[in-house]
């Protein structure tokens, strides 16, 4: 009895799991990297009135959803979310928006190594500067090219909670993951 033939195996690059990762590949390589935005609105009238519009549509929603069939319910719900959409676009209008995106790490890592801690702040731990480094940030993850001159300028003129703010919405993103382990 003969040995049956060994099937041929195809090319490497003509694979379907090659052909896979290719695209899988090409999706990576595409993401974008995430971005946070900073609302800045000094009308504190307006942002009052969109947080209880917020929760008043939130209240309606949760009644019409107890009780289905309810056709007042169910309307009340729908007039509460359009007044909480009008407020919102009222405080969009107020606002000016600040946008900041993740850098790649090796950058982020570069900017950080150009802001070394003082002697003083290495000891207590520190990464960075926190003297020139939030600014350096601030300006490198500004998607709108706020230059740094302007990002020192709002971190040293504005209320320590609107600068911790400004602060927070560069950093914060920088440590943002979209990725998980999964399971299974």
């Amino acid at each position: 009895m003969s040995r049956p033939v060994q099937a041929k195996r195809p090319s490497p690059s003509s694979t379907p799991v090659e052909g896979a990762w290719s695209a899988k590949m090409d999706r990576l390589r595409s993401r974008v990297r995430p971005q946070n935005r900073l609302r800045v609105c000094d009308d504190n009238e307006l942002r009052q009135h969109y947080d209880e519009a917020e929760q008043a549509a939130r209240r309606a929603r949760f009644v019409a959803e107890a009780n289905p069939g309810d056709e007042l319910a169910t309307r009340q719900a729908v007039d509460a979310d359009s007044a909480r959409d009008q407020a919102l676009s009222a405080l969009d209008a107020a606002s000016e928006f600040l946008t900041f995106r993740a850098l790649p790490r090796p950058v982020l890592e570069e900017l950080i190594a150009e802001h070394p801690p003082t002697e003083q702040q290495a000891e207590e731990g520190a990464i960075f500067n926190a003297d020139t480094f939030p600014a350096a940030l601030v300006s490198a993850a500004s998607v709108d090219g706020m230059s740094r001159e302007e990002a020192e300028e709002l971190l040293g003129g504005w209320s320590a909670p609107d600068a911790n703010a400004l602060w927070d919405a560069a950093w914060q993103i920088q440590q943002e993951s979209r990725v998980e382990l999964g399971k299974g």
